[in-house]
């Protein structure tokens, strides 16, 4: 069993940095209200450092038409450092050594993450399990079989900490290794009914997650939550699911990340099992016990720890050209034509950039001034949304 410490290491902040300390800004960044990872990114990559963003931040937004913008006050921060330091929590960066490789690899990886219990879980070799929060008892054994053989075999396992096939693959390997995903604050044990088992993971796996500290998680965030399941490992495996469910998006999101899928096969009565007959259908990998899924991972090499890069210095942001200007004139009818091609129906960024016919240089602002105005909204794997 790995004690869990609360004292702060060296790539924590401190709890009361200083202005110029540029991990808290670059959090502070990020925490501002209407910049996602998208617009979190450009902004460093345009303006060299976190401060200077910040200081840059209400010019765009004003330039996006929202008047009287604050990036996310010192004191909110702060809070947030103090109710770490009061969980035991620690914060990672993207740049850390012992920020996940393989999640890093992803596109829009979290800049931060924050981690509760056992980091060194994240250097050995990953399995994600998911499945229906309504298991059936079939689809529980599964899971809780797979989990104690796979993590027999020298994998930990990773999940959601949902009800249902989430929660028992968690328990069934804790004595080998498990690695819990929250969509809300790591502080947070959410559902209720697995207090005891978030407790458990804290003490004997890690728990961890993108949002604040203290964040109740909403229904937006799970499907956040779902590609960091999916980018922390080679392959995802999908016991049971509905054919929309959150183990889908989850394999999705997989698909998106180069990963491999497997499922378990089900009755095509059961609507449980038609996510997964479905993944079948469309080449997943088929699951019949662990060895089948052992089978896979060593065709893929997995089975030793990814080579972990240690990166120095600033984050490897991309370096876009410098931004064009463009008049009020020019801007209104780019952000128009842009607005009429999204709808509630993801769009991928590049494609819509090739509809509009206009070079990604001019495209990034307008998108960036939309989305902090509120307009659009990003999601993962690179997709738009127009928010209604």
């Amino acid at each position: 069993m790995t004690e869990r410490t609360t004292h702060p290491s060296s790539t924590h902040p401190p709890l009361h940095p200083p202005k110029e300390d540029e991990q808290f800004a670059r959090l502070r960044l990020l925490r501002s209200y209407r910049v996602g990872i998208t617009t979190y990114r450009r902004l460093l990559a345009e303006h060299g450092t976190a401060r200077a963003a910040l200081e840059a931040l209400p010019d765009v937004a004003a330039a996006a038409g929202l008047a009287s913008y604050r990036p996310c006050p010192e004191g909110v921060l702060r809070a947030e450092l103090e109710t770490a330091r009061q969980a035991g929590a620690k914060l990672l960066m993207e740049e850390d050594s012992q920020y996940p490789a393989r999640l890093r690899d992803t596109p829009g990886a979290p800049p931060f993450l924050w981690v509760l219990g056992d980091v060194e879980l994240l250097t050995r070799p990953l399995v994600s399990l998911v499945g229906a929060r309504n298991a059936s008892s079939l689809g529980m054994r599964m899971a809780r079989k797979l989990a104690r053989e796979l993590g027999a075999a020298g994998y930990v396992i990773v999940s959601g900490l949902a009800r249902g096939i989430d929660a028992a693959a968690h328990r069934a390997a804790l004595d080998c290794g498990t690695i819990a995903v929250q969509a809300g604050g790591v502080d947070i044990r959410y559902p209720a009914e697995n207090a005891d088992l978030a407790d458990a993971i804290a003490q004997r796996g890690l728990r961890l997650s993108e949002q604040p500290m203290g964040l109740k998680p909403l229904a937006r965030h799970f499907p956040l939550r779902n590609r960091i399941i999916s980018g922390l490992s080679a392959a995802t495996v999908v016991v049971e699911g509905a054919a929309r469910s959150g183990a889908l998006i989850t394999a999705r999101d997989a698909l998106d990340q180069g990963r491999e899928v497997l499922a378990v096969p089900g009755h095509p009565f059961d609507a449980r099992a038609a996510g997964c007959n479905l993944l079948l259908r469309d080449g997943a990998t088929l699951v019949r016990d662990a060895a089948d899924v052992l089978e896979a991972l060593q065709s893929l090499g997995a089975e030793a720890t990814p080579p972990r890069k240690v990166l120095q210095g600033a984050l490897p942001l991309p370096q876009p050209p410098p931004p064009e200007r463009r008049s009020l004139r020019e801007t209104m009818p780019l952000h128009m034509r842009i607005l009429s091609r999204l709808g509630p129906a993801p769009v991928a960024e590049d494609q819509l950039i090739r509809d509009l016919r206009v070079s990604s240089s001019a495209a990034a602002p307008a998108l960036m001034e939309l989305e902090i105005e509120g307009r659009i909204v990003r999601r993962p794997g690179g997709m738009v949304t127009r928010d209604n």
